[in-house]
C-alpha cells in the first residue's frame, strides 16, 4: 500500500504533504523522514466545523468549547504521497526551479515593532504575537490579543508566519501615540470599572433582597409566636373560668346540703323544688357578677406599658426612649438596693420630664414596683424595705419585652 503521509522519525509527527514535512524540518531542524500508511486524521467538529487532526487536538477542542460530536472526514482527504523525486521534462524542471525559489523566498512578514513589544511584555512568545499582529493587519493591541484568544488551539499558533518576498505587504498601520494609547488604557479601565460597578450593584440588590426575605420571616416568625402567646393565655383564662365555675357550683351544692340538713334538724318540711326556683336565677346572676381573679402584678406592669404605647402610638421613638429610661431606672435599683441615688427620682427634672413624666403611664409603672410620693410630691422614693427582687426583675422583663417586640402594644 503507497504512503499516505510522511512521518518524522525524530518525534514521531505525521504530517499531510512533501510542504508540511519541509516546513516540520526549517523549525525543528530534524530530517528522518518516512513514508506511512497511517493517515493523518481529519476530525471535523459537527458544531463549527473546525478541523482536528488527532485525538488530543479532538479532546483540547471538547474541553475548550463543550463541542463533542465530530465527523471522520479523513478518508475523503487520504491521498498517496511518495518521496520518490518524479521524472521530470527540461520545462518543468525550469518551472519546479522557480517555483522552488519562490518557496525559498520566504520571510518573516512586517508588523508594528512598538505593540510586538506590549505583546512580549504581556507574556506572548515572539512567533504568538508576530502571528496575531500580521494576521489582525496591525490594527491595534486588543485586536491582537482577541485574535490570540479565538486561534489559542491553532496547531501552528506557535510558529513563526511567513510569506513570500515579492508579496506587497501593506504598511502597517501607525501605532498609538502615547496619547492616544493613555486615552485607550483609560477608556479600558473605565469600562471595567463600570462593569464592576454594575456587579457590585447587582450582588448588593441579590443581597438586599435577601435581607428582606429574612426580615420578612422573623416578623411572621414573631407574629406567630405571640399569636401563640395570646391563644394559650386565653385559653388558660377560660380553664380558670371554668374552674372557677365549677368551685361556685360545688359551693352552691354544699350550701344546699348545708341548708337542707339545718332544716332536717329543726324538723322542718324539706324546702319545696318549686318555690326555690324562682330564687335561682338570681343566685345565677349574683354569680355572674362576681370579678374574675385579681391581676398579678406583672399583667398590670404590661397593661400600663400598653396604655402607654397606645397613648402615643404617634411617636415610637419617644415611647421607646421612655422604655429604655424606665429599665435604667429599674435595673439601678435591682444592681444597687442600698444605694438611696437610685432610689430617689425628682418629678420637677426636666429631663426625667421628657423622657418619663409627660407621658401617661410612666410614673404610674414606676408606682407599681413600690415607687412612693414624698415631700409635697416632689420626689419619687422606693423605701428600702419595699425593694422586692421579684417585682424588679418582672418589671424588667416586661419592659424588655416591650422594647424588643414589635408586635407589643399592637394587639
Amino acid at each position: 500500500m503507497a504512503g499516505v503521509s510522511l512521518k518524522c522519525g525524530d518525534c514521531g509527527a505525521l504530517l499531510k504533504s512533501v510542504e508540511e514535512a519541509q516546513e516540520h524540518a526549517e523549525l525543528t531542524s530534524h530530517s528522518n523522514f518516512s513514508e506511512s500508511t497511517e493517515a493523518v486524521l481529519n476530525l471535523v467538529c459537527s458544531s463549527c466545523g473546525k478541523p482536528c487532526r488527532s485525538k488530543t487536538e479532538s479532546d483540547l477542542h471538547t474541553k475548550r468549547t463543550g463541542h463533542t460530536e465530530f465527523v471522520d472526514k479523513t478518508a475523503d482527504t487520504v491521498k498517496p504521497i511518495s518521496l520518490e523525486v518524479p521524472k521530470v521534462t527540461a520545462s518543468e524542471s525550469e518551472e519546479a526551479v522557480g517555483a522552488s525559489r519562490q518557496a525559498e523566498e520566504m520571510v518573516v512578514p512586517e508588523v508594528d515593532k512598538k505593540l510586538l513589544e506590549e505583546l512580549e511584555g504581556m507574556g506572548f512568545s515572539i512567533a504568538r504575537a508576530t502571528r496575531a499582529l500580521h494576521y489582525s493587519g496591525n490594527a491595534s493591541l486588543e485586536a491582537a490579543v482577541n485574535w490570540v484568544v479565538e486561534h489559542e488551539n491553532d496547531p501552528d499558533i506557535d510558529q513563526m508566519p511567513s510569506v513570500p518576498v515579492n508579496t506587497k505587504v501593506e504598511a502597517p498601520k501607525p501605532s498609538l501615540t502615547p496619547e492616544q494609547l493613555k486615552a485607550k488604557q483609560q477608556e479600558l479601565r473605565e469600562k471595567a470599572r463600570k462593569k464592576k460597578e454594575e456587579e457590585e450593584k447587582r450582588m448588593e440588590k441579590e443581597k438586599e433582597k435577601e435581607r428582606i426575605r429574612v426580615g420578612k420571616e422573623l416578623l411572621e416568625a414573631k407574629r406567630m409566636e405571640e399569636e401563640n402567646e395570646r391563644k394559650r393565655i386565653v385559653a388558660l383564662r377560660k380553664a380558670e373560668k371554668e374552674e372557677e365555675k365549677r368551685a361556685r357550683e360545688k359551693i352552691r351544692q354544699k350550701l344546699e346540703e348545708d341548708k337542707a340538713e339545718r332544716r332536717r334538724r329543726l324538723g322542718l318540711p324539706p324546702e319545696d323544688p318549686s318555690t326555690a326556683k324562682p330564687a335561682a336565677p338570681v343566685v345565677e346572676e349574683k354569680k355572674s357578677s362576681l370579678p374574675i381573679r385579681p391581676a398579678t402584678k406583672a399583667e398590670q406592669m404590661r397593661e400600663c406599658l400598653r396604655s402607654l404605647k397606645q397613648n402615643h402610638k404617634e411617636d415610637d421613638a419617644k415611647v421607646k426612649r421612655a422604655f429604655q429610661t424606665l429599665l435604667t431606672f429599674v435595673g439601678n435599683v435591682a444592681r444597687n438596693p442600698d444605694e438611696e441615688k437610685y432610689r430617689k427620682i425628682r418629678l420637677t427634672n426636666q429631663s426625667f420630664q421628657d423622657r418619663v413624666g409627660s407621658f401617661k403611664g410612666g410614673i404610674e409603672f414606676l408606682e407599681l414596683c413600690e415607687f412612693e410620693r414624698v415631700e409635697g410630691s416632689e420626689f419619687l422614693f422606693l423605701p428600702r424595705d419595699k425593694v422586692d427582687m421579684a417585682v424588679l426583675n418582672s418589671a424588667g422583663s416586661e419592659l424588655d419585652s416591650a422594647i424588643k417586640n414589635p408586635f407589643f402594644g399592637v394587639l
